[in-house]
């Protein structure tokens, strides 16, 4: 079928730049050149060629141009080779990479390749080493942004430039779309929707992509260390649970049967635990079908473990010391460097704050002569000291007492929050999968820890009393059928692995995504490598 002339991939429908590549990739296949080969000759990596090969630096600049007397320039030991400006190694090798800079001036050409990991090496093309006919099709089919295959000797130039001087190139894949001009400065919407772009260009990119790798290696040493054992968990469920939060719904044609991508992987794990696998944890993809913001997105990484007979407080001890472990291991200090240069301590034991007892604190010091908030505190009690303080609260009334005095707490208590801390203690009705505290009345054994400000991480006792979970999920059953669609839901198989017999379990929750945050003071998008993002109109 011939192409249509208004077909946005017609000739005389696309951009300039685009069209003139097309042209030059064209013109490689009429000459008999591939412009896509299966593959190329390439003996090393950039970055193999560089520890291969260092240059003994300069102390004058003279202009680039190819060596001379190259054997007196040159030295070897232990398997490196150590060349002098102007020198000549003797070694050939074949090299690929992305063209990332191309100076083409008569009968010398200055290129630089980089590699995925960033490592650039400069190659140069000279008239009477390749050609005239190569130099001239290097000049002509050549841009910026190409794969491109070169071999030849490894030199330094007179500027001290360790360089391999080309006795013959090819195409490696030819790039259509030229690369973005000064990208590094392009807004960051820009920079997420072509992370490959970004990746290319921009050293942060790859940088932020392979700390976010280190993290989550040193995480599974630290737990492996602690004889936790990783196990996988459904992300299809026939029930979402685990979390308050709104499900995404999908269809099993196969089972002809509604299912939910999951929103958290704790039923499950809590079975592994009831089996016999005391220490279990699972970094896994959560998916929950609520808002986009800087730190939240609707689908996400997080660990979660559970650890038999520990309680919340074993659980803190454990998150601050992975953690720490992560900070050292990776950065090489519990003091982090964050992205806008300012310092984060992790160091040391992390302070603990009760939820209701900090609320009084904050609220007498912003409002002084407000009534104290207790367990008891009425609904329109919460309700008046919402009005007063500004809390905007949903006009429907859903919100109970332990959802008020969540959010009351955190709007007074905003700036205790830079931490890291941990904020213990919390109201019942927010914790449904929790076991009430041991000696507080209507509160539960569960922590959040905040870092920078924002929620890091969660911790709990476990509630391991089938009667008292089933009780539990009737009440959440209940709101669901009053319209909260964040409620959980009653699952049957889960009490039942429950009423196997659970042993006195800590249970914790991170977010990845957030954890780097906190490690390097960059925002979730920036931490995630492809997040999710509304798709531009055309």
């Amino acid at each position: 079928m011939s192409q249509q002339k208004n077909s946005p991939d017609a000739p005389d429908s696309l951009p300039e730049q685009l069209r003139i590549r097309r042209e030059k990739r064209q013109r490689l296949l009429d000459r008999g050149d591939q412009a896509y080969p299966v593959a190329v000759k390439r003996t090393m990596s950039l970055a193999e060629l560089r520890r291969a090969y260092v240059v003994v630096k300069p102390e004058d600049t003279d202009t680039d141009a190819a060596p001379a007397e190259p054997e007196q320039l040159v030295t070897r030991e232990n398997g490196v080779t150590y060349i002098q400006p102007g020198g000549d190694s003797g070694d050939e090798v074949a090299i690929a990479g992305r063209l990332l800079f191309k100076r083409d001036t008569g009968k010398l050409c200055f290129a630089t390749l980089q590699d995925g990991d960033g490592t650039q090496v400069q190659a140069m093309l000279s008239l009477a080493e390749v050609g005239k006919e190569a130099l001239d099709q290097w000049k002509a089919d050549v841009d910026m942004g190409d794969f491109v295959a070169v071999q030849g000797k490894v030199i330094s130039s007179r500027r001290g430039e360790l360089s391999v001087f080309v006795n013959s190139w090819q195409m490696a894949s030819k790039s259509i779309r030229p690369l973005p001009v000064s990208f590094a400065e392009m807004a960051e919407d820009t920079r997420v929707r072509q992370r490959y772009n970004d990746l290319i260009v921009r050293k942060e990119a790859r940088e932020n992509a392979m700390t976010r790798i280190k993290v989550i290696r040193a995480l599974r040493n630290y737990l492996e260390g602690e004889d936790f054992v990783e196990i996988e968990t459904p992300m299809l469920q026939t029930i979402h649970g685990g979390a308050a939060a709104r499900p995404f719904v999908t269809h099993s044609n196969a089972l002809d049967l509604d299912l939910y991508l999951r929103i958290a992987p704790e039923l499950f794990l809590k079975r592994a635990v009831v089996g016999g696998i005391d220490r279990v944890f699972e970094i896994n993809r959560n998916f929950r079908n609520e808002g986009i913001d800087r730190s939240h997105s609707p689908e996400f990484a997080m660990l979660e473990t559970y650890q038999a007979w520990g309680d919340y407080n074993t659980g803190a001890t454990m998150i601050r010391e992975a953690v720490q472990h992560i900070a050292q291991e990776v950065f090489g200090s519990q003091v982090v460097t964050l992205a806008d240069g300012t310092e984060y301590d992790l160091s040391g034991e992390w302070p603990e704050i009760e939820m209701y007892p900090s609320l009084n604190e904050a609220l007498a010091r912003k409002f002084p002569g407000q009534p104290e908030v207790t367990v008891d505190s009425t609904i329109d009690e919460l309700l008046a000291i919402a009005d007063v303080i500004g809390l905007k609260v949903p006009k429907d009334g859903g919100w109970q007492h332990g959802k008020l005095v969540e959010e009351i707490w955190e709007l007074l208590s905003e700036d205790q929050l830079h931490g890291p801390i941990f904020v213990k203690d919390f109201p019942v009705e927010t914790s449904p999968l929790t076991r009430d505290h041991r000696s507080k009345p209507k509160v539960t054994e569960k922590w959040d820890l905040y870092v920078r400000g924002f929620e890091l991480a969660t911790g709990y006792s476990e509630l391991i009393d089938p009667v008292i979970q089933r009780e539990r999920f009737e009440d959440q059953a209940r709101l669901a059928a009053g319209g909260d669609e964040e409620a959980m839901v009653l699952d049957e198989e889960f009490l039942a692995a429950m009423e196997q017999g659970m042993p006195p379990t800590a249970g914790t929750g991170m977010g990845i995504d957030r954890l780097l945050m906190a490690l390097t003071g960059l925002g979730i998008r920036e931490t995630v490598l492809f997040p999710i993002v509304k798709p531009e109109q055309s």
